[in-house]
């Protein structure tokens, strides 16, 4: 009886999961034929939206009493920021949080980091946690980083999950850097993302094209520019890659694919996480800590055909 109990609200929220995706595709399928143009307007917004348990989940996170909380103001939007010791007179780590996440997400990462000697911040993207804004896309991640990287400078490491790794990478080719990354779960190619949020939708293939070029008007940036192996092979600093065997969200190829095209990096393999158990997994920030040692972890992945 108790395992009946605790296994029912999972298999019922489970069916109601289904039951409400059943729904949105089968609404995209007629509207695609019937009213396209209304069609595309709910894709554009559905693809920019985060998901609403981003705020609810922040809110419900107790911080550690050394949490200092701020904020910054980027183009008109209000950035949450999460800051433990002094980033001016240390070095710091900058933490970035990946699609319908947040900064304190990563938590159980800031005692073993600030016993390392670093200073720690962490933020709320646009549109997720406790920053202000509805809305937020890949370019808008990197326009964030790259706005604390004016206030802070240059960061000694950086980490970064699925969205917010992609984002980390693209901030590079800009005025700021990390010293070091550590990328969770990355997220490689946009084209590819976009291409699995059509199917998952069921958005007809008549109106992808434009999709692409709403996404070019809005965003000022082609999906194929956000396509990583374009920006890898100049990532000129060493980074850990770990990335999980049963990462339904982010496939596995996708962190090989930067292991593959990054001189400077190694990839770290693990089975059982998928991609939102990895972010705090005692034996990733185990691993994180001993690259930080510089302990030789995971493996150099030479040789392949571009990741595309």
């Amino acid at each position: 009886m108790p395992r009946r109990s605790v296994a029912a609200p999972a298999v019922l929220d489970d069916i109601a999961g289904r039951i409400k995706l059943g729904t949105l595709r089968a609404g995209f399928v007629l509207g695609s034929q019937l009213l396209p143009a209304r069609t595309l307007r709910h894709a554009e917004q559905l693809f920019i939206t985060p998901f609403a348990g981003s705020r609810s989940r922040a809110l419900a996170v107790q911080p550690e009493p050394t949490m200092r909380r701020g904020e910054i103001i980027i183009r008109g939007k209000r950035i949450a920021t999460y800051s433990w010791g002094d980033p001016i007179r240390q070095p710091y780590v900058l933490l970035v949080h990946g699609w319908s996440s947040f900064g304190l997400r990563y938590l159980p990462w800031v005692t073993h980091l600030r016993a390392l000697g670093y200073a720690v911040i962490a933020f709320d993207q646009p549109g997720h946690g406790l920053s202000s804004g509805r809305r937020c896309t890949l370019p808008d991640f990197v326009d964030t980083i790259n706005e604390l990287g004016r206030c802070h400078g240059p960061a000694a490491l950086a980490i970064g999950h699925s969205m917010g790794a992609a984002a980390l990478v693209l901030a590079q080719d800009q005025a700021w850097q990390a010293h070091r990354l550590i990328l969770l779960a990355p997220a490689a190619d946009m084209l590819a993302a976009t291409e699995r949020f059509f199917r998952r939708i069921r958005l007809g293939p008549h109106l992808r094209e434009r999709f692409f070029a709403w996404h070019e008007r809005h965003t000022g940036t082609h999906l194929r520019d956000l396509q990583m192996h374009r920006h890898l092979p100049a990532l000129g600093r060493p980074g850990l890659v770990v990335h999980d065997l049963d990462d339904r969200d982010v496939p596995w190829e996708e962190g090989e694919c930067y292991a593959r095209h990054w001189p400077q990096s190694r990839l770290l393999t693990t089975q059982g996480l998928g991609h939102h158990h990895l972010v705090d997994a005692p034996e990733v920030i185990e691993a994180a800590l001993a690259f930080l040692r510089g302990e030789e972890v995971g493996n150099r992945v030479v040789g392949s055909p571009l990741c595309q």
